[in-house]
């Protein structure tokens, strides 16, 4: 297992990534138009990736959107790009119809939830199942042509094992159960820092931990 260079957020750098991210959405939403980061917070300079998660708070909630900063999980360690354009263009593509079949609808907004995952350090691994830590590593799966990713918190929050989690990002990838065990397919597992909107006024937002 080898590890990568490490990008770590304050809180409030990490607030201002939700920001971003909101502002991002609701710029395409209502008038097609790409935000501009502007003048951004001195993290926002780090090249890294970011994905962004919108959820729907509406009854039982549902997955309304999510992207990554790249369109290959390969890319994951090509740090092109710095971190305040990664999140534009995750939060730009998790709000179209790329993502889930569906554009976001200006109606919608008020019912959306932000989240954004910043990639703080890669680790390389031949065997997942050994190295990957619940709560702390993300996982990229990308094979056959297929790509897809997962939350470093999700299989806390869903209490699932180690094969689910890494079942469930190859479901995601589009590719069958077990396949992160085949020669061809790459595993990539990431740290991030997971921060998301709560709706409370007060705390508007959350950094999310293991």
């Amino acid at each position: 297992m080898g590890q990568g260079q490490t990008v770590d957020l304050s809180f409030e750098d990490g607030a201002r990534t939700v920001e971003l991210a909101r502002e991002s959405v609701e710029a395409f939403v209502q008038n097609g138009q790409r935000e501009q980061p502007g003048s951004m917070r001195d993290a926002f300079y780090n090249r890294t990736s970011a994905f962004v998660r919108l959820e729907s708070t509406r009854g039982r909630g549902r997955l309304r959107g999510c992207a990554g900063a790249h369109e290959s999980v390969r890319e994951l360690g090509n740090r092109d790009q710095q971190l305040g354009h990664a999140i534009v263009e995750a939060a730009i593509e998790a709000a179209s119809d790329a993502s889930c079949g569906s554009e976001v609808e200006p109606a919608e907004l008020e019912n959306i939830e932000v989240s954004v995952c910043t990639v703080s350090n890669l680790v390389l691994t031949d065997d997942p199942v050994e190295d990957i830590e619940l709560g702390v590593h993300g996982v990229a799966i990308d094979g056959d042509g297929q790509h897809g990713w997962m939350y470093p918190t999700l299989p806390v929050e869903n209490d699932w094992s180690v094969f689910e989690y890494l079942d469930r990002t190859c479901r995601k990838a589009g590719l069958p159960d077990g396949a992160w065990e085949d020669d061809d397919v790459m595993v990539t597992l990431f740290e991030g820092q997971v921060f998301r909107e709560t709706g409370d006024e007060e705390e508007p937002v959350e950094e999310l931990t293991a």
